[in-house]
């Protein structure tokens, strides 16, 4: 009789967020082999998206290969994708990466655009016979539709596509579990509206659930981000049968020692680290001069920076912030990797139209210091602080003595000053688009995203033009003169 409670427990572990902070794999695969032990072959490892991060140099040098190598040493039985897979890697790259993974890619709600079906690496659903039980595994990711439509898929409303899956799998299985990149909110409004799932495991928000969350007629769960923590369900068999939530929790990963980490993922991760770096030497540019950049105030760097979005973006003007830029660009031969190391963030510029008033209500806001130093997370940013707005194509005046909000005296364009009410192409970030910042710069309208370039590539562009580096010295703000 004991033996058979045993069989008829199930372990389920599940990460999300990682984001490729490497630093906690090592230790995450070491708990999940303690487990495994514990459990025999009654454990399932799921992860819930955004496993990857081209922040991160072994991201970037490998374009993911070193997270599938993690995922398949520490032994997912299954992942899903983030925005971070879907929207930062071409569906080519994904493929390539995806083509070594030695689990299921489960995503029901992303399809091929030419097609109108998955990839052939992508499943709606998979079912896993585990401790006795028969699971149906769904997966789904935030359905970012127009940045999804330029790389050439379909993001459907997850929702319904859930839904449709549940209805094919119910009667089939004991257990249904949505492993869910959608977000906290979606995930309560996923349990009101499509009865039939037991167990939903978050992602997408950062959120930590120290303990299932009852929802209906479904649990919630999530492990925060970073890696921070490693997500534990224990699914017992009922007395009428039926599977059962008995416990849920999360295990914090920094209280494991270094005794406790797993030594074949450290060297995996030491390895791909070192090729990654190897493979980002390749020398793209030469400066004669380095080039600062202030998160204060206008540098020429950062003026750089808003060159290349402007040509790129083919714009009157541009607006980008400081912050993105995490250093000062060296004298001399510039690489992939410090280009990377310096802009590491994996945001997309964009062309807007924008009236002029939310243009001087932006630049008026990057002249207040509660602005510049604002601490930024998430959409994509990888920097510190927002920073002051960067721009070209226009020309500023201020006084820094008068009254917040009316320190501009003049901002125009090849001398014609701004009009409140005129609609401006505007070169700048997708970031802003979703009201990060500088808020006025998410009131534009006829957006044009342009995918998958990011920053560090315009730079590199820019780099490569004849005059760019000269013309970034040259001031677009200009303090008026009493």
């Amino acid at each position: 009789m004991q033996q058979e409670t045993e069989l008829s427990t199930l372990t389920i572990l599940h990460t999300n967020d990682l984001h490729s902070h490497f630093g906690a794999m090592a230790r995450i695969s070491g708990m999940i082999k303690s487990e495994r032990s514990d459990s025999k072959d009654d454990l399932l490892l799921l992860d819930i998206g955004d496993h990857m991060d081209r922040a991160a140099v072994e991201t970037e040098g490998s374009l993911g290969q070193a997270n599938v190598d993690i995922l398949n040493l520490t032994g997912y039985d299954a992942v899903t994708i983030g925005n971070n897979e879907g929207l930062t890697f071409t569906p080519e790259m994904l493929e390539q990466a995806y083509a070594g993974l030695t689990c299921p890619v489960v995503c029901c709600n992303i399809l091929e655009s030419r097609k109108g079906t998955r990839p052939s690496w992508m499943k709606g659903h998979v079912i896993l016979e585990k401790a006795g039980f028969t699971i149906g595994l769904i997966g789904a990711t935030a359905a970012f539709s127009e940045f999804y439509r330029i790389l050439g898929w379909d993001a459907v409303d997850p929702l319904e596509a859930i839904a449709s899956e549940v209805k094919q799998l119910r009667d089939k299985v004991d257990l249904i579990i949505v492993m869910s990149h959608l977000g906290l909110p979606l995930d309560k409004q996923l349990a009101e509206k499509v009865p039939g799932i037991d167990l939903i495991l978050g992602g997408h928000t950062h959120h930590l659930l120290e303990q299932p969350l009852r929802a209906q007629g479904s649990w919630l769960a999530a492990a925060e981000k970073f890696g921070h923590y490693l997500g534990r369900i224990r699914i017992i068999r009922s007395a009428d049968g039926k599977a059962a939530l008995q416990s849920g929790e999360t295990l914090s990963v920094s209280d494991v020692n270094i005794e406790g980490k797993d030594e074949e993922v450290s060297r995996a991760i030491a390895i791909h680290r070192q090729q990654a770096m190897q493979r980002l030497k390749r020398t793209v540019a030469f400066t004669k001069q380095m080039l600062p950049v202030d998160y204060a105030e206008e540098s020429a760097f950062a003026n750089l920076l808003a060159q290349s979005v402007r040509r790129f973006t083919g714009s009157r003007i541009s607006l980008v912030n400081a912050g993105q830029l995490l250093g000062d660009l060296p004298e001399g031969e510039i690489s992939e990797g410090m280009l990377h190391e310096l802009c590491p963030s994996p945001i997309n510029p964009c062309r807007m139209k924008l009236k002029g008033k939310y243009i001087l209500q932006s630049l008026e806001e990057s002249l207040l210091p509660e602005m510049t130093q604002k601490p930024i997370t998430g959409f994509g940013f990888r920097g510190k602080v927002l920073g002051p707005l960067c721009t070209d194509g226009m020309e500023i005046v201020y006084d820094p003595q008068r009254e917040p909000y009316h320190r501009i005296i003049q901002a125009s364009i090849q001398g014609v000053p701004i009009e409140p009410e005129i609609d401006y192409d505007v070169g700048t970030l997708d970031m802003f688009t979703f009201g990060i910042g500088y808020k006025g710069l998410a009131l534009g309208t006829e957006k044009t995203f342009l995918l998958p370039e990011f920053l560090r590539d315009l730079l590199r562009m820019e780099l490569q033009t004849a005059g760019a580096v000269e013309s970034s010295w040259l001031p677009r703000w200009k303090r008026h003169m009493t």
